[in-house]
């Protein structure tokens, strides 16, 4: 079996507020394992946010102020080799040196997938899916521009405040739209000269069936033009 890693970037500002309205619904992250060299995280290492059964009902500002909040560049962590900077545990090396090596794990990884695509680009994300895979959707993926998440009204002073908590998947995300971009646009280059491929070849085949039939109907002329002659 061929085995394909994929995944599905999103914007970090709508992605960290879609998190929020889903936790603030009551769901968890309790079946997530977390699982990094084989064991994982204590509750030192990974301590929780809330007291409870779950965090339903926060508030946005609650959501932002958890130092150990796993929302925090969660693409950058789930992308990145966690091994490399010791798994959970954050005093195996500095924190500006952790993370460098978690956003350069998540880059490599990311180029390294066979496909990857962007929520905010829905219609170009199915083109390189089809022409990646060498298969055709049944029907058009459609751009959804009203979330949960957009419905969020925020003020400057909040945005920016998600923007420096999630500054890791802020990069990750410009990379990858680069990346993303650089390979939809290849791969619209190699469609349209393999269609003027196509379309030389398709002259070509017209010019010599043209060549073909000329050279038919010449024999045909000089044949009749004897065979008169004879009767004559």
């Amino acid at each position: 079996r061929n085995f394909y890693y994929i995944t599905i970037l999103r914007d970090p500002v709508s992605r960290y507020l879609s998190e929020w309205r889903h936790v603030q619904r009551g769901a968890t992250w309790k079946a997530s394992l977390h699982v990094c060299d084989g064991r994982s995280p204590t509750t030192e290492e990974l301590p929780s946010c809330y007291t409870g059964d779950d965090w339903s009902g926060c508030s946005l500002q609650e959501f932002m102020d958890c130092p150990y909040n796993l929302a925090n560049n969660r693409q950058v962590r789930m992308l990145s080799d966690l091994s490399l900077v010791g798994c959970y545990n954050l005093s195996v090396m500095p924190e500006e040196q952790r993370n460098k090596v978690l956003l350069d794990s998540a880059k490599e990884n990311l180029k390294r997938m066979a496909f990857f695509g962007l929520t905010e680009f829905q219609r170009k994300t199915q083109y390189l899916f089809e022409k990646t895979f060498n298969m055709n959707f049944i029907s058009p993926f459609t751009q959804y521009n009203s979330t949960r998440a957009s419905s969020v009204e925020i003020d400057q002073q909040t945005q920016q405040r998600i923007e420096a908590l999630n500054f890791l998947d802020m990069e990750l995300y410009d990379y990858a739209k680069d990346l993303f971009l650089q390979r939809y646009q290849y791969m619209r280059q190699k469609e349209h000269q393999e269609a003027r491929r196509k379309r030389q070849e398709q002259r070509k085949i017209l010019r010599a069936k043209q060549a073909r039939l000329r050279e038919q109907g010449e024999n045909s002329s000089s044949t009749d033009y004897i065979g008169n002659v004879e009767r004559w």
